[in-house]
């Protein structure tokens, strides 16, 4: 069954997700191109991927940090949603297994996915705890402004691969 019932955009079916998506992320990112980038990424989803900047304004020592960012990242984690943690010891999924795992759990009643990526420091323990997944954007390290666009893509391409968009080529 997949992401939902079926809606058009641009002349296509699309499968509108029966899931909503959250990034909760540390930091802030200004405006320019990687914030119109993510932007028009979040909005291509269905429903839109809802973004939280998450900011720890204090000069904390980079364990206590770490702690802190944990925290507002849980407070802002929406009632009953399942949880990713992006960190480089997780999985690295295909394109099309992250397909079949939102769609899975839309299958199973998730209302909500919610992804965190952490800041310079990554994801305090209490993040990696929670999560009911773990993943990875591979083994090279990536700026956390610019693992939100990556993450927001992939998204919008798990959309495409459960309606049969031909967005995504194996």
């Amino acid at each position: 069954m997949g992401l939902g019932s079926a809606r058009r955009r641009g002349g296509v079916a699309l499968k509108a997700a029966a899931i909503r998506i959250y990034l909760l992320a540390v930091g802030r990112l200004r405006r320019g191109p990687l914030h119109e980038l993510q932007t028009d990424y979040a909005k291509r989803l269905v429903p839109p991927a809802t973004i939280l900047e998450l900011e720890e304004k204090r000069p904390l020592p980079p364990a206590q940090l770490k702690t802190r960012e944990a925290e507002l990242i849980l407070a802002a984690l929406p009632a009953g949603a399942r949880l990713v943690a992006l960190d480089r010891t997780g999985a690295a999924w295909s394109s099309r297994e992250l397909a079949d795992r939102l769609a899975a759990w839309a299958d199973r009643g998730a209302g909500t996915v919610a992804f965190a990526i952490g800041g310079a420091e990554g994801l305090g323990a209490a993040i990696l705890e929670r999560a009911d997944a773990v993943l990875s954007l591979g083994a090279m390290t990536w700026p956390h402004l610019l693992a939100r666009t990556m993450l927001l893509e992939q998204l919008y391409r798990a959309q495409q691969i459960q309606a049969g968009h031909p967005y995504h080529r194996e």
